[in-house]
């Protein structure tokens, strides 16, 4: 089969730097593999022939080898469009500009180093596996980074530690067992990096990158903890998997240019995972740098987890949907950082932070403020204590309440702090409702929701001398209900894929500690001189290491398994109830959260060790997909870099009939009062040799659901069994424009485990 190659010109959405053409951007184009002449002795001398004739004479930025093949390069349009009647040009891609997704966790899993069964047991810990973390660098030095104990190098890892100036090649060890970095396509959008900010090497300037790798894989470091808070054992999922740290992020965004570098490196140097914590817009996945790298990694057996994404609570806010992604939202876990609002009328506030002192005195009442109310600012500006908006004179000895929004809420305290304040108090807005997230400020300062911030505000109205205190109380543990849905997590449905439940699993990303670098300060302020080994940080970027890790432990357990397989054992076995046995709450209403929330569920790691079946996928059952979601054949080869016989997949079935863990149709309501479809999956037997699986039905409210048949009866393990899944509904009355989302779920059983899948039926009303 001939192979293809991508030119990967990639849309950038920031501006040229002056050594740039204004009018250039980095483009992709996708090329036959077996077009190039013999007189080219590498592919590098092919592409730098093919850019020769063009009339801004570009310069190539990277090439790539091995989960596709091509090269980035930055082009005017007019040479772009000219690059597209090369007779072996598939097709032109542009570039976007993504953005990182920004201890107690692993205990709340049920992973314990104690234990002498279960999933760390059975996997060694992770040992000689290797998780690829593309991300913003990382610190070698922090404990979290350790070899002690640790065995030789995988003799399969082809991978380097890329020394440069700050970042000698002792830096890696047998547990960092690589570390690169690339910024071609950031410094052709942006011009040479300023190397008095960032670090020209592997090395974090700014902390997400260290924090996200020791939360996949950091060894076991005692003691550890926050200026205090979160006083315990730090560990990551996976305490002896190896580490190879790759990064594309600076201090603009993350170049999918770079990303795409990043991803074939990885995969060529060897390793098993790959743990994204960044993304960007969703577009159709042909023109998805990350959704053409990751199919790239899950081609060769690596698995790709990702970030779902920061968007939340609204709806359509997941990120990073490609069905061979296994997709991570957030939830919160059974510890918290209660700094409560005290008022002079006497009332109580709930409030979150991790702010270390020098505490504001006690039993002293401050002056208390809304910045959007003070005199001399736009009111706007001010309520959100942006830069230049607040009078010190009306400041100063005073705690500000300011509107979270636009600017960071550690640089909000900056800001306070600048002006003479002595506290800060940041309220949600009604988008941002009840999620709290504890953020390690430069002055005393707490978060509040939605209501207390408006209680807040009510009382600064209509109090002649509003005060009031913060009171931090420091380390809350044994939380209930946990988990919770995280305010924040992206929310599905999936956007570009609606058939395809995303996020597929939550896992905890809430008020994360984790490894921090050295010369930043714990609230990223440039300001915040204060040194931590270890940091709070909350997002689907936390998330995502964590089911990183699982997987790592999961294919040590299961060598033989398959990136689908594993993200099928994590999702057949999730929960979606709480520490009092309650539906999971959504933390943004203090409402039941619903499958569009959490997938499929929370991870739970130690019954994903033995799920008993599996939804197995290769790389043509989601070649099958593309076809039935009408992508073309030239965007397939882009994302594939196969050919497809999309008629004989549209005769064989549809969109919905990819083997995933998980079952959504969407019926567009035109007229008929009676709609039906069916849904047709394999599983495989992981479990127990004659095990028989019967099924448990819950069908969404409106429908009639039936299974068939409804006993597998399996002889072997390994063996593979088929079923019907048929699901009728009719019409109800809605709106145009307006939908409909009833949920239930299927189960199969064999008295000892239970493999569970979420069902979704969704009614539109078109416009």
């Amino acid at each position: 089969m001939a192979l293809f190659f991508f030119f990967l010109f990639l849309l950038t959405l920031s501006s040229a730097s002056s050594m740039n053409d204004q009018n250039s951007l980095t483009y992709i184009v996708h090329v036959d593999h077996e077009a190039k002449p013999s007189i080219f002795p590498t592919h590098r001398h092919w592409y730098t022939s093919s850019l020769a004739s063009l009339t801004s004479t570009p310069s190539i930025i990277h090439t790539y080898d091995t989960v596709f093949h091509g090269f980035s390069a930055r082009l005017t349009a007019q040479d772009a469009t000219h690059l597209l009647t090369h007779p072996h040009v598939i097709s032109v891609i542009p570039e976007q500009v993504r953005h990182v997704h920004t201890t107690r966790s692993p205990e709340f899993l049920g992973l314990r180093s104690t234990d002498k069964a279960g999933l760390l047991e059975e996997s060694d810990f992770g040992s000689d596996l290797v998780i690829g973390v593309i991300d913003t660098g990382i610190w070698p030095e922090r404990p979290s980074f350790d070899d002690r104990g640790l065995g030789p190098v995988p003799a399969k890892w082809k991978g380097q530690c890329l020394p440069s100036q700050d970042f000698p090649a002792t830096a890696c060890n047998r547990k960092l067992v690589g570390a690169r970095f690339f910024c071609g396509g950031y410094e052709a959008t942006n011009g040479k990096m300023n190397e008095t900010t960032e670090f020209r090497s592997p090395r974090d300037s700014d902390g997400h990158g260290t924090h996200t790798a020791s939360i996949s894989a950091g060894r076991y470091v005692f003691p550890a903890s926050i200026l205090g808070y979160a006083r315990g054992v730090a560990s990551g999922m996976a305490p002896k998997a190896r580490l190879a740290a790759y990064k594309v992020c600076w201090n603009s965004g993350c170049y999918d240019s770079d990303i795409l570098a990043a991803f074939d490196t990885a995969v060529a140097d060897g390793v098993d995972v790959v743990s994204l914590s960044v993304g960007g817009v969703v577009v159709p996945y042909h023109l998805d740098a990350i959704a053409i790298g990751a199919f790239g990694a899950i081609d060769r057996g690596v698995f790709v987890s990702a970030s779902a994404g920061n968007g939340g609570p609204g709806a359509l806010t997941v990120t990073n949907v490609a069905p061979w992604m296994t997709t991570v939202g957030a939830g919160t876990i059974d510890r918290d950082f209660p700094a409560n609002v005290k008022l002079g009328n006497g009332k109580t506030v709930p409030g979150v932070s991790v702010y270390g002192g020098p505490d504001l005195e006690p039993g002293r009442m401050y002056p208390l403020v809304y910045g959007g109310s003070l005199l001399g600012g736009d009111g706007y500006s001010s309520s959100l204590c942006i830069e230049g908006s607040l009078d010190p004179s009306l400041v100063k000895g005073k705690i500000v309440l300011c509107d979270r929004g636009i600017n960071s809420r550690a640089t909000k305290g900056e800001i306070v702090r600048r002006n003479g304040g002595s506290g800060m108090i940041i309220a949600n807005g009604v988008f941002d409702g009840e999620g709290l997230v504890a953020d390690c400020h430069v002055l005393p300062a707490t978060s509040v929701g939605a209501s207390g911030g408006d209680e807040i505000r009510r009382y600064i109205s209509e109090s002649k001398q509003p005060t009031a205190t913060i009171v931090f109380k420091g380390t809350r543990l044994g939380i209930r209900p946990a988990p919770v849905v995280a305010s924040f997590s992206a929310r599905g449905p999936n956007p570009e894929s609606p058939e395809i439940l995303k996020p597929d699993v939550i896992a905890p990303g809430l008020n994360i500690l984790a490894a921090w670098p050295d010369r930043i300060g714990p609230s990223g302020v440039p300001s915040d001189n204060r040194r931590t080994e270890f940091n709070i940080l909350s997002g689907t970027s936390m998330a995502c290491p964590h089911v990183s890790g699982l997987a790592a432990l999961l294919k040590a357990a299961h060598p033989d398994w398959s990136p689908a397989a594993i993200r099928s054992a994590l999702m057949t076995t999730a929960y979606t109830v709480d520490n009092r046995d309650e539906p999971m709450l959504d933390e943004s209403t203090g409402n039941t959260s619903s499958v569009m929330d959490y997938g499929s569920g929370h991870v739970h790691p130690t019954k994903a060790m033995d799920p008993g079946l599996v939804y197995d996928i290769t790389s043509y059952d989601y070649i099958n997909f593309l076809c039935n979601s009408n992508y073309t054949g030239a965007n397939i080869v882009t994302i594939t870099r196969r050919k497809a016989d999309c008629d004989g997949a549209r005769r064989a079935g549809h969109v919905g009939n990819l083997n995933y863990p998980s079952f959504s149709v969407v019926f567009q309501q035109y007229g008929e009062s009676k709609m039906s479809t069916h849904f047709i999956r394999t599983v495989t037997n992981v479990g127990d040799s004659d095990s028989v699986y019967e099924v448990k039905i819950r069908p969404p409210r409106g429908t009639n659901v039936t299974v068939a048949p409804e006993k597998l009866s399996f002889r072997r393990v390994g063996q593979k069994l088929s079923f019907v899944v048929r699901v009728k509904t009719t019409e109800v009355t809605l709106s145009p424009g307006a939908t409909s989302v009833e949920t239930g779920h299927i189960v199969w059983s064999d008295g000892k485990r239970n493999v569970t899948s979420p069902l979704v039926v969704t009614l539109q009303q078109p416009l």
